[in-house]
C-alpha cells in the first residue's frame, strides 16, 4: 500500500462535527467541535487531482446533512416553544385583565382606600378624564382631516396653504372652514400658553437633571477618593471587645409596630441577637396594634425572649394618637429612658446584624457634635418581582448618591425613620417626636440640623429589610412620603429662615432639599411628560424637542441605575414607571402642599414576612431552645387558639384580597395613547414611541398587573 494511498486511508474529521446535548426538547445546546475545510469535501488523488464522488465522501456528506437537519429541528423546536410561552403570557395576561374588569373593583371605593382626600381625587379625575375626552374628539378632527390632504404639524406648518383655505372662493365645505378656524385659533390662542409652560418645565427639568448629575458626580469623587467617616479614635474601637477598651455606652432600642402580624418575628428575634452587653441595652417593644390576635402575639415573643434572658419590655398604648411619632414619644416620657444615652430604631420589618451597634455607636465617642449615625438599606425581596427590582434601582440611588453625597458635604440628610441611632440629648434638644406631620423623622431631622447637630451616614453598614410587593401598598407608601414634606416644608419655612445656619445651608434645605426635590419634581415629571407631551401632539404649534423626550430622560435614568448595576436590563421600565409614579406623586404633593384630608392619612405598608436564609435558620435555632418552667401555665393554650384564629383569619384573607383597577392610570393611559395615534400624522417617529411606551405602561399599573397578583 503506497503512502499516499495509507494517508487517504487513514481517519480524519470530515465536515463539521458537532455535539448535541439534549435534557428534554426545551433545553438543548450544541457544540462545533471544528470548523469546515476543504480537505472534508475534496478528495486528492495520487497525482494530485481531486476525486469526487467517491461513496465514502458522499456518506459523510449526508452525515452531515443529517447533523444540520437535527440542528435546524431543535432550532425549529425551541422557537415553537417560544412562540408557546408567549400565547400562554398573552393567554393568562388577558385572563387577569378579565379578571379585573369582572371584578368591578377600583380605587374610587374609599372604604377600601383611605389614602387620597375623596374632593381632590374626584377633582383630579375630572380634569383627567376631561382632557382625554377632548383628546379623542380632536384626533377624530384630525383623522378626518389628514386624509382630506391638511397635513398640519409643528415644524412644517404650512401657513400659506392655511391662508388660502380661509378663502371664501377655495374653502369648499363646512368641514375645511371649521378645521381651518380651529388651527387659527389655536396658533393664536392655544400655542402661545402651552408652549410656555412647556418651556417652563423644560427649565425646571434641567435644574433637576443638573442636581442629579452633580450629586453623581460628587458620588464618583468620594468613591474616586475613599471618603468615608472616620472615627475620632480609628478603626479599633470597631473591634473592641468587652474590657477597658471597650465603648459600650447605655443604648436603647426601640421597635415600633402596628398590626404586623407578618414581621414582628423577625424583628425582634434580630434585635435580641444585637452583640451588646445585656446590662447596657433595653428593648422596647412598642407595639400600636388595635387587634387583639396580634396584641397576644407580639406579647408571647417578648416573653420567650425575656424567658432567653433578652432585657426586653412590652409597652402598649391606651389612647393611640399620633400614629408613629405619638408612639416613640409616649416611649421616650418614660423615667428609665434618663439612663441611656442613645436610641437605635427599627421598624418591624428590619432586621439588624448582631454587630450593628458595635459599627454604629463607635462614632459617637468624643464627637459631641454627632446627633445621628444612619445605616443602608439592603432588601430580602429585591429580586421577586418587577416592581421591586424598580424600587431598589430607586432607593439604591437614593442611599447611594444623595445620602451618601449629603452625608460627607454637608453632614446632614433626612432621617429614613429606622435602622439609625441617635443621641438622646439630640432629640431633646430639638424639642423630641412631634406629630404634626406623616414625616416625623424628616421633621426631627430638619430641626436637629437647624439646632446644629451632624448627621452621618455609613453607606457599607447595611440593615435587611422588606420592599411593597403590591402596587396597592407601594401606591400609599409613596404618597406618604410626598405628601408629608410639603407638609413639614409648610411648617418650617419660617424656623429655617430665622435659624442661625450659613446662607448656604438654607438655600441647600429650601431650594434643594424640598423645593427641588420634593416639589418640581413630581410638578415637571406629571405636567411634562403625561400632560403637556399628549397635548402638543394635538396643538403641534407647540413643541417639544427629542432631546426632552428622549435623551435627557435616558441620561438621567442611566445616572439612577449606575448605583445598582445589575439592574442595567430594566433600565427603560425604570423611566416609563417612574413617570408612571408622577401621577401619585403629584397628587400627594398637592395633597400635602395645600394641606388637604388625605396628606394627614397614616397607612402602614402591607409586609409579607419575608426574611434571608440566614435569619431563617438563626430564628429556628432560637425557636429549638425549650421555655424555661416558670412560663404562664396557659400559655401553650393560649398559643394553639391564636394559631387557630390566625389560620381562619388567613382563609378569610384570601377571599377578600383582590387587585383593583385605578381609574386615573387607565384615563391618562387611553390619553398617551390616544395622543400617540395622533403622532402618527404628523411622523414624529421618538414622540410616537415614548407615548406608546408610556401609554402601555400607564396601562399596565391601572389595571394593576405590576407587583403581586392576587387575583
Amino acid at each position: 500500500m503506497s503512502p499516499t494511498f495509507e494517508w487517504w486511508a487513514k481517519e480524519t474529521h470530515r465536515g463539521t462535527p458537532v455535539v448535541v446535548k439534549m435534557e428534554n426538547p426545551n433545553n438543548w445546546a450544541m457544540v462545533q467541535l471544528e470548523g469546515p475545510c476543504d480537505d472534508d469535501f475534496v478528495l486528492p488523488d495520487g497525482t494530485g487531482n481531486s476525486i469526487s464522488g467517491n461513496p465514502r465522501s458522499k456518506s459523510r456528506r449526508n452525515k452531515n446533512a443529517k447533523q444540520l437537519t437535527w440542528v435546524l429541528l431543535l432550532k425549529a423546536h425551541k422557537a415553537a416553544g417560544c412562540l408557546t410561552s408567549i400565547a400562554t403570557a398573552l393567554f393568562s395576561l388577558s385572563a387577569a385583565v378579565r379578571r379585573r374588569v369582572a371584578a368591578g373593583r377600583t380605587d374610587s371605593d374609599e372604604s377600601e382606600s383611605p389614602v387620597e382626600s375623596p374632593v381632590v381625587k374626584s377633582r383630579f379625575y375630572s380634569c383627567i378624564k376631561v382632557c382625554l375626552l377632548l383628546s379623542v374628539l380632536l384626533l377624530g378632527f384630525e383623522v378626518v382631516a389628514y386624509f382630506k390632504g391638511m397635513h398640519f404639524g409643528g415644524p412644517d406648518l404650512q401657513l400659506k396653504y392655511l391662508y388660502t383655505l380661509t378663502r371664501p372662493s377655495v374653502v369648499k365645505d363646512v368641514f375645511d372652514s371649521l378645521y381651518s378656524n380651529w388651527v387659527l385659533f389655536r396658533v393664536a390662542y392655544l400655542a402661545p400658553p402651552l408652549q410656555f409652560l412647556a418651556n417652563s418645565c423644560i427649565i425646571l427639568f434641567l435644574i433637576q437633571s443638573l442636581d442629579r448629575l452633580v450629586l453623581c458626580l460628587g458620588c464618583f469623587w468620594i468613591k474616586f477618593k475613599k471618603i468615608k467617616p472616620v472615627l475620632k479614635h480609628g478603626d479599633d474601637d470597631l473591634e473592641a471587645g468587652d474590657g477597658a477598651k471597650g465603648y459600650f455606652p447605655m443604648v436603647l432600642v426601640q421597635i415600633p409596630m402596628c398590626n404586623e402580624r407578618e414581621v414582628y418575628q423577625q424583628s425582634i428575634g434580630a434585635v435580641c441577637c444585637l452583640d451588646w452587653p445585656k446590662s447596657k441595652l433595653l428593648i422596647q417593644v412598642l407595639d400600636d396594634s388595635d387587634d387583639p390576635t396580634t396584641q397576644l402575639l407580639i406579647k408571647d415573643e417578648v416573653h420567650k425572649w425575656q424567658q432567653e434572658g433578652a432585657n426586653i419590655l412590652y409597652r402598649h398604648r391606651v389612647i393611640r394618637e399620633g400614629y408613629k411619632a405619638g408612639n416613640l414619644k409616649s416611649a421616650m416620657n418614660c423615667s428609665y429612658v434618663k439612663d441611656y444615652e442613645f436610641v437605635a430604631i427599627f421598624d418591624a420589618d428590619f432586621q439588624p446584624t448582631p454587630d450593628f451597634l458595635k459599627q454604629t455607636v463607635p462614632y459617637f465617642k468624643d464627637n459631641e457634635e454627632l446627633g445621628l449615625v444612619q445605616t443602608r438599606w439592603s432588601f430580602v425581596n429585591k429580586d421577586e418581582n418587577l416592581l421591586t427590582r424598580l424600587q431598589n434601582i430607586n432607593l439604591a440611588f437614593h442611599f447611594e448618591v444623595e445620602q451618601q453625597v449629603n452625608g460627607i458635604l454637608l453632614n446632614f440628610f433626612g432621617f429614613n425613620g429606622t435602622a439609625g441611632v441617635w443621641r438622646i440629648k439630640a432629640l431633646e434638644e430639638s424639642g423630641g417626636w412631634l406629630e404634626r406631620t406623616t414625616v416625623e423623622d424628616m421633621d426631627i431631622a430638619v430641626r436637629a440640623h437647624l439646632h446644629g447637630w451632624k448627621f452621618i451616614f455609613l453607606n457599607d453598614v447595611e440593615c435587611q429589610c422588606e420592599l411593597p410587593e403590591s402596587y396597592e401598598a407601594y401606591r400609599k407608601q409613596q404618597h406618604r412620603w410626598h405628601s408629608g414634606p410639603m407638609q413639614l416644608f409648610r411648617l418650617c419655612l419660617p424656623d429655617i429662615i430665622r435659624s442661625k445656619i450659613s446662607l448656604w445651608k438654607k438655600f441647600n434645605m429650601i431650594f434643594l432639599f424640598f423645593l427641588l426635590r420634593k416639589l418640581i419634581l413630581p410638578f415637571y415629571s406629571f405636567t411634562l411628560f403625561c400632560i403637556i407631551l399628549p397635548m402638543t401632539m394635538f396643538i403641534p404649534e407647540a413643541t417639544l424637542p427629542s432631546w426632552v423626550v428622549c435623551y435627557i430622560p435616558a441620561t438621567m435614568s442611566f445616572l439612577n441605575i449606575l448605583p445598582a448595576p445589575k439592574s442595567f436590563p430594566f433600565i427603560v421600565p425604570y423611566l416609563l414607571f417612574e413617570n408612571t409614579m408622577s401621577v401619585t406623586k403629584f397628587n400627594a404633593m398637592i395633597s400635602g402642599l395645600f394641606q388637604l384630608g388625605s396628606a394627614y392619612e397614616w397607612v402602614v405598608t402591607k409586609k409579607s414576612g419575608r426574611s434571608s436564609e440566614g435569619d431563617l435558620i438563626s430564628l429556628m435555632g432560637k425557636e429549638e431552645k425549650p421555655l424555661r418552667v416558670n412560663s404562664e401555665p396557659d400559655l401553650n393554650e393560649m398559643r394553639e387558639e391564636i394559631e387557630k384564629e390566625i389560620k381562619m383569619e388567613e382563609i378569610a384573607s384570601k377571599k377578600r384580597k383582590h387587585n383593583r383597577i385605578y381609574t386615573k392610570e387607565l384615563a391618562l393611559a387611553f390619553l398617551l395613547l390616544t395622543a400617540s395615534a395622533r403622532s402618527l400624522l404628523s411622523a414624529q417617529g421618538i414622540h410616537f414611541y415614548f407615548l406608546l411606551f408610556q401609554g402601555v405602561s400607564f396601562l399596565l399599573v391601572g389595571l394593576d398587573l405590576i407587583g403581586e397578583q392576587v387575583g
